[in-house]
């Protein structure tokens, strides 16, 4: 799904303003309120926009330590470790991946001696043969959408 410039407008305001509504949006973008709404519903349908949730920081619920695992699997047991990750709470994030590892996770922990527990407990499954771990030590640049979004709207507009 493509976006032009006025989708790309609707997205920063979103990001900057996550509690903005529809009318709001309609006057900063200058355009009516159906048109707004038509594009949030296009964008939301399409997938562009996956929720409206809060971002909540894990060092706020006092979990300060971040980590990220690469996890080695044994062949034919991906949806049993899926699953078993699934139902660890520190698993934020899970991505299969090329190269010498077959699974990414990032974690998050109470303390680095918790991370010890937090890495015992993904491990805790024959499917993984093998785990590296890397301790986050700051995080320079956070998730971060809006320099995507201009440079997909950038795009579009150029072609």
């Amino acid at each position: 799904m493509g976006i032009d410039r006025l989708d790309g407008r609707l997205l920063e305001l979103l990001a900057e303003e996550p509690r903005i509504g529809v009318l709001e949006l309609s006057r900063r973008l200058g355009v009516a309120r159906g048109t707004a709404q038509a594009r949030l519903d296009r964008l939301t349908s399409g997938g562009a926009i996956r929720g409206f949730g809060p971002q909540v920081d894990p060092a706020a619920l006092g979990y300060p330590v971040t980590a990220f695992a690469t996890l080695e699997i044994r062949q034919g047991q991906g949806a049993e470790v899926r699953a078993h990750l699934a139902t660890v709470p520190e698993v934020l994030e899970l991505h299969t991946t090329t190269g010498s590892g077959d699974m990414l996770c990032r974690l998050v922990a109470r303390s680095n001696a918790d991370l010890q527990r937090v890495i015992d407990r993904v491990v805790g499954i024959e499917g993984i043969v093998r785990a590296s771990t890397a301790i986050v030590m700051e995080n320079p640049v956070p998730l971060r959408i809006v320099p995507l979004v201009r440079q997909a709207a950038q795009d579009s507009a150029g072609q």
